[in-house]
């Protein structure tokens, strides 16, 4: 069985120049489409996609039913298979529309990777995410050490990350000079800072209350006075490793450049969470821990499209539908307080502003079904 087809890598090659530079996709987005391109090829022996037929991506669909995860060795989720059937299908459609391609595809041939409705929903359906409660994140915040410039830069990260919300990639790669302290912003600039899509916006901190505003307050302050370090130094810089008496490398303090990825960042979150005695919360689930907060804190529209915003989102409806997720003990909460107050039945309780709710029922009847 052949293992490469050159014709394949020259389309494949094409198609991904398209990706990037036509529909802006990054890398992270390019590296899933041809994972799922890979994996069809594979399982089709590297035919020639000049030879495509709607019966190979039925086979194919019907395998991948059956592959195991390589991490887990069970089936593949339905996520996984739909967003893998969901590349292959675009890519298809796209081909369709190219020299050499247009007199052998048709575009009915690449809807054959569509996953039947039922499993599209079991793909697509929203479920609990776990998420730190807010004296939680106090909690490991307290347990942290602060003895040694690379504790405080760990215990500084988790502050900085329940101040802002940032993403981790973000996190990695902010610097100096976009944290303001007088005015309690951070810009996340694209151009220096890796944030989602490469999307320009300032966060001012959120009101998270303990000792998060202080401790990097402390942290920029230690930089710029203890270690003199200017405005274009990272704000949470690498580790420099070093040898010990015994010729193992080991931590020895940190270097003037920032991290490359992302990895570092959730070890340290992963670490100090196993210190305070709790399971691990990535920084992602910061988010979800500010949106409840917000739900709990705003008042009025023009207050949570603030905090929306605050978070990197344009719509009001991105925050609710993405991050709003009503916790389960709370949701019971919820339910048996409103059957308790029988006598409001009917009626808006006074603590929900009317205008939120008309507008978020006018965007649900706007959402695409």
């Amino acid at each position: 069985m052949a293992k490469h087809n050159a014709a394949n890598a020259r389309i494949k090659r094409e198609y991904f120049t398209y990706l990037k530079e036509a529909q802006r996709r990054d890398e992270g987005s390019i590296d899933a489409v041809a994972k799922a391109l890979a994996r069809f090829e594979e399982a089709n022996g590297h035919e020639d996609f000049k030879t495509f037929h709607r019966a190979q991506a039925v086979a194919f669909k019907h395998k991948l039913d059956k592959q195991p995860a390589i991490r887990t060795g069970k089936p593949l989720s339905r996520a996984t298979v739909n967003s893998t059937q969901s590349a292959l299908r675009a890519f298809f459609v796209w081909l369709t529309g190219q020299p050499g391609y247009k007199s052998r595809l048709t575009y009915a041939d690449a809807d054959y990777f569509n996953l039947a409705e039922t499993d599209v929903r079991i793909a697509k359906a929203v479920r609990i995410k776990p998420f730190p409660t807010l004296e939680q994140v106090h909690h490991v915040l307290s347990a942290m050490p602060a003895g040694t410039d690379i504790e405080l830069r760990n215990r500084a990260l988790v502050a900085f990350a329940l101040l802002t919300g940032a993403r981790d990639g973000a996190l990695s790669s902010f610097r100096l000079k976009h944290v303001d302290l007088a005015q309690r912003r951070v810009d996340q600039d694209a151009r220096d800072v890796r944030t989602k899509a490469s999307k320009t916006f300032s966060t001012w901190f959120f009101p998270v209350g303990g000792d998060a505003f202080a401790i990097v307050e402390h942290w920029c302050q230690h930089l710029r006075t203890g270690l003199l370090w200017g405005d274009d130094d990272p704000l949470f810089p690498a580790t420099q490793l070093g040898l010990d008496a015994n010729g193992a490398f080991t931590p020895v303090g940190l270097r003037r450049d920032g991290w490359s990825n992302a990895g570092p960042v959730r070890k340290i979150f992963q670490n100090a969470f196993a210190a305070a005695g709790l399971p691990y919360f990535n920084p992602h689930s910061f988010r979800d821990t500010l949106v409840q907060l917000g739900e709990q804190t705003c008042q009025t529209v023009e207050q949570f499209k603030a905090w929306s915003q605050n978070l990197g989102h344009d719509r009001v409806m991105t925050t609710l539908t993405s991050y709003g997720n009503v916790a389960p003990h709370r949701q019971a909460e919820l339910i048996r307080g409103m059957g308790a107050a029988k006598g409001a039945v009917g009626q808006l309780a006074g603590s929900v502003d009317p205008e939120l709710v008309v507008q978020v029922l006018a965007a649900l009847q706007s959402m695409p079904r």
